[in-house]
């Protein structure tokens, strides 16, 4: 009765070495979330973008994100963390709108043309670009 016991036990435990053995296999890698630091940076270049009219340089921040080891898309608007970023960004531009002439002054010296942090991530909108297209004034009616 033993031996039958013992014969059914080892049976047992052979036919589970293999399915341990998948289960010991490493584990396919996880993509992390960006650094907290690589959000608010997105959300902080979307606002001064949104509240002061600069254009985002693109290959200028897709090159600062890389140095955070982030890609744009990870932090876009409608990205993987499209709601975090989209309410980091809520709160920032309404302080910038508050004290825009400063905010705006701060953020071009950061990351404008001439940038103390990196340069180009913000760029001036040309002067030929900001004027609306306005229809030809309609001649008045005789």
């Amino acid at each position: 009765m033993m031996l039958r016991h013992l014969l059914i036990a080892s049976l047992l435990a052979g036919a589970t070495v293999p399915a341990a053995a998948e289960d010991a296999a490493p584990p396919k890698p996880i993509r992390n979330a960006p650094a907290p630091q690589a959000l608010q940076l997105a959300a902080y270049v979307y606002a001064a973008s949104n509240v002061c009219g600069y254009r985002i340089g693109v290959p200028e921040f897709d090159a600062l994100l890389a140095k955070m080891n982030t890609k744009a898309e990870d932090v876009g608007p409608r990205g993987a963390f499209g709601s975090h970023i989209q309410g980091m960004f809520t709160m920032m531009s309404n302080d910038m709108a508050l004290h825009r002439e400063q905010s705006c002054i701060a953020v071009a010296g950061e990351y404008g043309p001439q940038g103390n942090i990196a340069k180009n991530v913000l760029q001036p909108v040309p002067a030929d670009e900001q004027a609306p297209a306005t229809p030809p004034a309609a001649k008045p009616a005789q």
